[in-house]
């Protein structure tokens, strides 16, 4: 039987927070702005292929560890994992404090 391939889903507010990853570091380089940006959702579109591979986010309030993160480029990437899907929780700086969620 084919393994059906999870369906990726954004939260509004992980979609807002990289676009303000991008507006921060086109300041500087739109080069590197569209790199980034291009990077993480390279990555991300690697994940219903993959998710076994990614840590459990242990800034996840009780965790039943279907909550998982990558970081690139200095930023942190967080998901949940579901039987159908992969949702895109959130995306913050790792020079941010972290906060739990």
């Amino acid at each position: 039987m084919k393994q059906q391939l999870l369906k990726i889903k954004w939260d509004k507010q992980a979609w807002i927070q990289l676009d303000r990853a991008y507006e921060h570091i086109k300041e500087d380089s739109v080069q590197n702005a569209e790199k980034v940006r291009a990077e993480i959702i390279s990555k991300i579109k690697e994940i219903p292929n993959h998710h076994s591979k990614y840590r459990a986010d242990k800034y996840k309030d009780n965790n039943d560890g279907s909550y998982k993160y990558f970081e690139i480029y200095h930023y942190r990437i967080a998901f949940r994992v579901t039987e159908k899907t992969v949702k895109i929780m959130r995306i913050r700086s790792t020079h941010q404090e972290p906060l739990e969620y």
